[in-house]
């Protein structure tokens, strides 16, 4: 039974990117850090913001790369390398295209599934972290991916985005003490109310 000690955020840094589909796993890290007061700073050794803190009693660290996402690893390598943190005892949250809107899975090892952060981070630290999917939906066609990922979303779709990252932030205290498989089962059989 792992517990937890690092929790990622993918996105993009900036604040024309703040608010676009891609960056829903910062949403996720930083209402988790505002949630337990845990202060984010500026860390250009590491090439990300980071923070330290506790979550329900366990001690936990917070980053979210500054690279762009598809240089996430340059970020997250050499953290886990300083820190010398259990690949198992990481959780790395980040936009999910292949789920609907508003929908939140949570996975353990696997590919990359074809997302650019991960795709750049596996070759470093390896698989088998955990990971929270967040579903954005598929604009429908290859063509139309970078700029819905890349766009910003409508009110009504938004909304599902604060369920699922609400929902994900009541079960951070099964995840961080590492009860993977009941987490699992409360996040996976989530259903947003949609408007």
């Amino acid at each position: 039974m792992n517990k937890l000690s690092l929790i990622v955020g993918l996105g993009n840094p900036g604040s024309e990117y703040a608010q676009t589909r891609h960056n829903a796993g910062f949403w996720y890290v930083q209402q988790l850090a505002d949630q337990y007061r845990i202060s984010l700073k500026n860390d250009p050794r590491f090439f990300g913001i980071s923070g330290r803190g506790t979550i329900e009693g366990q001690e936990v660290r917070l980053l979210l790369p500054s690279t762009f996402m598809n240089r996430s690893g340059q970020s997250v390598a050499p953290f886990v390398k300083f820190f010398q943190i259990p690949v198992q005892q990481i959780l790395i949250a980040h936009d999910e295209l292949d789920m609907p809107a508003g929908t939140i899975r949570l996975k353990t090892g696997g590919g990359h599934g074809g997302h650019n952060g991960l795709r750049d981070i596996v070759p470093h630290i390896g698989a088998d972290f955990h990971r929270l999917r967040i579903g954005i939906g598929h604009p429908g066609s290859r063509e139309k991916v970078t700029g819905h990922v890349l766009g910003k979303a409508p009110p009504a779709e938004q909304n599902l985005f604060d369920q699922a990252i609400e929902q994900a932030l009541q079960q951070t205290h099964l995840l961080v003490n590492g009860d993977v498989a009941k987490a699992m089962n409360q996040l996976n059989a989530f259903k947003p109310e949609r408007g």
